[in-house]
């Protein structure tokens, strides 16, 4: 059934999605924790979910050996992160479930269920923070000019036709703007109808940002568009309509195209997804003067600190600046 004809399904708020996410779960504490995020910070689907998995995997564990979440002790904690090693669990998922538990444990003493906070003197594996994956300029070029390439070719049908000037939209619109994957294949169509440099993007926690289209970006929407009206398709909601459940393109088979297009490039595919174009269009900006705060505000972080991944711009653009202006360098 297309898109179309399938009445638009409400947004569950935020407690049906804590209830979603805890389906079957046990511990009530941890249900009041999800709900909280949940209501209070915006959490989404998927963050309830992951939270919802580790939390669930702790208190299974304390439970096999006679403890629950709320009468846990801190060398009950220690022995579950130090278990986590020997089940083989990575230092950063042994971070992020850390991370869950402190909250959890925050939560329950904030909210009176506890008078200590266990967890607070807990202490994480060391890691190094790994840098971006990122492509340079010319690279971006050669997925591009590949793309249009392709969607340039007469003797192909309407609908591989569409296809293709659909892929040259989703990599112009990403490399533009940066958007995040989810946020771009869940743009309205309306955000090629019009003639406008700005688009308003709702991100993670149901927050809404500017983002900026450049001409490359608006050109490509429109002839994707009018290419949907020659052949035929539907109206939709959605800019990147399937006749999936999701009523848009997935993130899977936007990446997976995306991949495909990079061996046309002659660009290895593990080294090409929307996330490494994200990272792109924030490392390419900054190697071209952008300052750290402008870029994290355009790629939607709520902390500084998460934009600061790309400082090693900013130190080799400092170089090159001292290497090149500098009155006592070598010429």
């Amino acid at each position: 059934m297309k898109p179309c004809a399938t009445p638009a399904k409400k947004t569950p708020g935020a407690k049906g999605r804590a209830k979603a996410a805890t389906a079957g779960r046990g511990d009530r504490h941890v249900a009041l924790f999800l709900d909280m995020i949940a209501a209070e910070r915006g959490a989404g689907k998927n963050t309830l979910a992951a939270y919802s998995r580790d939390l669930d995997d702790l208190a299974g564990r304390l439970g096999a050996v006679g403890r629950a979440i709320l009468d846990a002790s801190t060398s009950d904690l220690r022995a579950y992160l130090a278990g986590l090693a020997a089940r083989g669990f990575k230092p950063a998922s042994v971070a992020r479930k850390l991370s869950a538990t402190r909250q959890l444990y925050r939560f329950l003493y904030a909210e009176g269920f506890r008078k200590d906070d266990p967890a607070a003197v807990l202490e994480g594996p060391k890691r190094g923070r790994a840098l971006p994956k990122i492509l340079t300029v010319a690279e971006v070029d050669r997925l591009l000019d590949t793309a249009r390439l392709q969607a340039s070719v007469a003797d192909v049908t309407e609908g591989e036709r569409l296809r293709r000037l659909r892929l040259v939209c989703l990599l112009e619109v990403l490399y533009a703007t940066g958007l995040r994957v989810s946020e771009l294949i869940a743009l309205p169509a309306a955000a090629a109808r019009r003639d406008e440099r700005m688009l308003v993007v709702r991100g993670k926690g149901d927050k809404e940002r500017m983002v900026i289209l450049n001409d490359a970006a608006r050109a490509a929407m429109r002839a994707y568009v009018v290419a949907g009206k020659e052949a035929g398709r539907h109206e939709s909601k959605w800019l990147f309509p399937s006749f999936g459940e999701t009523g848009h393109l997935t993130r899977q088979h936007a990446a997976r195209e995306l991949k495909d297009l990079a061996v046309a490039a002659g660009l290895r595919p593990e080294k090409v997804s929307p996330h490494v174009l994200r990272h792109a269009f924030a490392s390419h900006l900054l190697q071209n003067g952008a300052d750290l705060r402008s870029v994290q505000m355009l790629l939607g972080h709520a902390d500084i600190s998460t934009t600061q991944i790309y400082t090693h711009v900013l130190e080799e653009r400092l170089k090159a600046m001292v290497r090149d202006l500098h009155p006592l360098a070598e010429g």
